[in-house]
């Protein structure tokens, strides 16, 4: 008798994820899913630790373990490996709830449905993981309004397998965890493919906890993300995710650190700064209006996190464009035609 393979393949890409890729996997094998009616796919990209051997134990289908090239590289091993005719993706650090696949599979009753985004939340009580968690519902706000979107995260991603396996999957060229989900969604969502957000379908995360860290992470984004544009001009202007706000914000920062200089040399124009610092605090409001709905607690810190934010996304988007001046990397060859 012919074997059954499995209806569908949830893959996790994994690097040095010993602390975390254990309640991922009891998360995984605890779906109201049949866990007959899916596998699971381990990719440990290069680990130097026990990640492979923790999900071995904790019940992985298949550990597949390649040489250290990033998510992307990963994710398509993986994708390579599947048996399933539907591909969901999530990360090593992320707890899917009982309910995540079956939500996630629900879309794919209509045929033209390529793809499928969840949601994050969080368990976090410290304050930044808090305003973060507010940032991502502002965002799913704008994605639920729409009836398709282009734009769909890696950490709770569904993809009929014969769409991702044509399109070339990730482009590797991405190494870090940074903006390679952005590039195919914007790269299937031109090829036509239709792409839907359920919102309830959520995978429990750890977000960043310092300050530090988020800056760091919002500047890592700016400048991958002039990457995407340059492979995707169109979205720079609008895309089913983005805030346009934030966008205006960037803008503000750039025209209050030239009116600080400038003031160096006539003092007068440190009014203007002044003025364009408070317009960055103000053009913020929605985003508080938000926080004072979602986690009125951590309402006081919202102006700072705006702040934050709009400088650590203008420095990495500076960064990037001048890199692109001096340094344009190649994709990689054979990836389905951007349009």
């Amino acid at each position: 008798m012919a074997e059954m393979l499995p209806l569908y393949s949830v893959i996790v890409p994994a690097y040095q994820a010993v602390a975390t890729i254990g309640q991922c996997l009891d998360a995984l094998n605890a779906q109201t899913t049949a866990r007959t009616q899916y596998e699971i796919v381990v990719v440990d990209d290069g680990s130097t630790d026990d990640t492979a051997q923790v999900a071995e134990r904790k019940g992985a289908d298949r550990v597949l373990r390649c040489p250290h090239r990033g998510p992307a590289a990963a994710r398509n091993a993986g994708i390579d490996a599947a048996h399933g005719h539907v591909i969901l993706l999530t990360d090593a650090d992320c707890e899917p709830q009982p309910d995540w696949l079956a939500l996630m599979l629900e879309p794919f009753v209509d045929p033209e449905v390529a793809g499928v985004k969840g949601s994050y939340v969080t368990r976090q009580t410290a304050i930044v993981p808090r305003l973060a968690q507010c940032e991502f519902e502002e965002r799913y706000d704008l994605q639920e309004r729409r009836p398709t979107i282009d734009f769909v995260d890696s950490y709770a991603a569904a993809f009929r397998t014969s769409v991702l396996r044509a399109a070339g999957g990730f482009d590797p060229v991405f190494t870090r965890a940074n903006n390679e989900d952005v590039e195919l969604s914007y790269r299937l969502a031109r090829l036509g493919h239709k792409l839907v957000f359920v919102r309830r379908a959520q995978v429990a995360h750890r977000h960043v906890a310092t300050w530090r860290g988020y800056f760091r992470v919002k500047r890592g984004r700016g400048f991958w993300r002039m990457l995407v544009y340059r492979l995707h001009p169109g979205k720079a202007l609008r895309d089913s995710y983005t805030p346009q706000t934030l966008k205006f914000q960037i803008l503000l920062v750039y025209a209050t650190a030239a009116l600080v200089l400038a003031a160096c040399f006539w003092h007068p124009l440190a009014w203007g700064a002044l003025v364009s610092l408070g317009g960055l605090v103000l053009s913020g409001w929605d985003f508080y209006k938000l926080v004072r709905t979602q986690d009125p607690a951590v309402s006081v810190w919202a102006p700072f996190f705006i702040v934050t934010r709009a400088v650590a996304f203008a420095l990495g988007v500076a960064a990037g464009l001048i890199g692109l001046l001096f340094h344009r990397p190649s994709t990689t060859p054979g990836l389905a035609e951007r349009g």
